[in-house]
């Protein structure tokens, strides 16, 4: 049973959790001592989508935009993520934030079973496989059957493997499609994200678990290849996105509590260069959201535009050595009303795209290929060019790294996905400098905070033994 005191205690967190907003504006419950004990399963819903989503936005500047050649801090003489120099906390806040709202789905999961509500259940079963997946992929092996339990006295709970997570998280996935009702309403308020369209929560599940099962295809013991051709041949069982307006995509309309993660609008830019690879490419598209993502390089001491043009992620020497302004990231991406992607369409028909290639199913990958660029493209407003496959860098050329090129920038400011995917893949092939460290490898993982070394000790070496070390280059299990 979930007592006044915790409702006061889960209110007090929601206004305190982002470091840069407050969404108690969330919270609308008036709650009378003598008659209120318990919480709807959507009261918790908004909050858990809204924070998760901001977070993972301006992770996926700070953090993926360094390590996928996206953007890197200007100047910088030395170190810094773009050279791969991570830091031992450099996942801290994801571990703790992921964590924070993991108890929280689960007392919306709890509080949808305890009302027999099949879609509010189904929810929280996405977003807990969501959140898990998110994780587990940036760490490795996590605490989860244990984790979310200190009511019952569990404070340091034991790791799963990886292989235990994606095992439990696919089958919850299938459980959840399976629950969604269409023809039951959502009552309990109007849900950010769709605003209560179960068909909608139904398509981001099985589109979640498309993403899933890929990501873990190396492992043959997964059947992945098999499962994911069953639900793209049954999409009445299994429906998935089918254009951009049924995908995942959070809008932050600048209106109270939905608002900018950044209270600074400038800090997008200020301090920063667009890398090289991520403009170059743009170039050779003619991509027309080029002028969406990035401003153009001026020459010093001068404003008059020379282009778009970025410096080299990791470069090595000072910042003398750059005689013009670079370009760097448009501030009009992180002023409200903006757009926060959590799953967007386009990454449906890549991974259609890349099935087809391989001969998992029968539909034509040249199709797959130019409707994902095409939905990436119109997700940030604006439109494909007659012309734009006629240009022999953007046409689909029958490869596997012209998919994974695209799919790179479909995969944009979507959280740690980019980074996600090159792991699994290998691409796109990111180019490499003499001032990058790590032996000049892209990281595959964080290390676990050192908070979790200090309070969980014996389990997190129980982990570390499992997983074969703690380092920044020890591979995840479906990397293997």
């Amino acid at each position: 049973m979930i007592t006044i005191k915790k409702i006061f205690v889960l209110l007090v967190a929601l206004s305190c959790i982002s470091v840069v907003s407050c969404t108690d504006d969330f919270e609308e419950i008036n709650i009378d001592p003598n008659r209120i004990e318990r919480i709807s399963p959507g009261t918790l819903l908004n909050p858990i989508i809204y924070e998760m989503a901001s977070f993972n936005t301006s992770r996926s500047n700070a953090y993926t935009f360094e390590i996928m050649q996206v953007a890197l801090p200007f100047p910088s003489p030395s170190g810094g993520e773009h050279r791969y120099d991570i830091g031992e906390n450099a996942g801290s806040s994801t571990w703790n934030t992921y964590y924070r709202w993991l108890t929280n789905i689960k007392e919306m999961e709890a509080a949808a079973v305890e009302a027999e509500d099949p879609n509010y259940q189904a929810i929280a079963l996405t977003l807990n496989a969501w959140t898990y997946s998110l994780l587990t992929d940036s760490f490795g092996d996590v605490p989860m059957v244990e984790a979310a339990r200190g009511d019952e006295g569990i404070f340091t709970p034991a790791f799963n493997t990886q292989q235990e997570v994606y095992t439990k998280i696919l089958y919850d996935l299938e459980t959840a499609s399976n629950l969604f009702d269409p023809s039951k309403d959502m009552v309990y308020g109007t849900d950010i994200l769709y605003g209560n369209n179960v068909s909608n929560w139904q398509r981001f599940c099985n589109s979640l678990h498309l993403r899933l099962l890929l990501r873990v295809s190396k492992r043959e013991e997964m059947n992945s290849f098999a499962k994911m051709a069953d639900i793209i041949n049954n999409p009445e069982q299994y429906p998935v996105f089918t254009k951009n307006e049924e995908a995942a995509i959070l809008k932050i309309s600048g209106v109270p509590p939905l608002i900018s993660p950044w209270g600074r609008y400038q800090d997008f830019r200020t301090g920063r260069a667009a890398a090289e690879f991520f403009v170059d490419n743009l170039n050779k598209f003619n991509d027309p959201r080029r002028k969406m993502f990035v401003t153009q390089a001026t020459p010093l001491n001068d404003t008059t535009s020379i282009g778009y043009k970025g410096i080299p992620s990791g470069y090595a020497g000072n910042d003398s050595q750059f005689d013009f302004v670079p370009s760097t990231m448009n501030v009009n991406l992180v002023i409200a009303p903006m757009i926060s992607v959590i799953m967007s369409y386009a990454e449906v028909e890549f991974i259609k795209a890349e099935l087809a290639q391989k001969g998992i199913i029968s539909s034509d990958a040249k199709v797959h290929y130019e409707n994902g660029v095409k939905a990436a493209i119109e997700q940030w407003g604006a439109e494909v060019p007659a012309d734009y496959f006629e240009n022999p860098a953007a046409a689909y050329d029958g490869t596997f790294e012209r998919i994974m090129l695209q799919k790179y920038y479909a995969l944009y400011f979507n959280d740690y996905q980019q980074w996600f995917e090159y792991r699994r893949t290998g691409l796109p092939v990111l180019p490499k400098t003499e001032a990058m460290l790590n032996n000049k490898m892209v990281p595959v993982r964080f290390r676990y905070p050192s908070d979790v070394q200090i309070f969980n000790g014996a389990n997190y070496k129980q982990a570390v033994e499992t997983m074969g070390g703690d380092d920044i280059n020890t591979k995840v299990w479906w990397e293997k």
